[in-house]
């Protein structure tokens, strides 16, 4: 079944509501590689990136 405007609509705004967004600028070619590099894994980019974070605040918080 095809993903509908209105389904694609409803998604952008449930997105909206329930997330914050961070832009991060990575020099040409970069994104490439990271994307890669998290595919690799089986991740999604967004999904790498925000386990690096809670590694890295948890690790600085004395919680790992």
């Amino acid at each position: 079944m095809a993903y509908s405007n209105a389904q694609k609509e409803a998604t952008a705004r449930y997105n909206k509501k329930a997330y914050d967004r961070i832009e991060i600028k990575v020099k040409k070619g970069r994104k490439a590689h990271i994307t890669a590099f998290a595919a690799k894994r089986n991740m999604s980019v967004n999904q790498f990136i925000t386990e690096l974070i809670d590694k890295a605040m948890e690790e600085e918080s004395g919680d790992a």
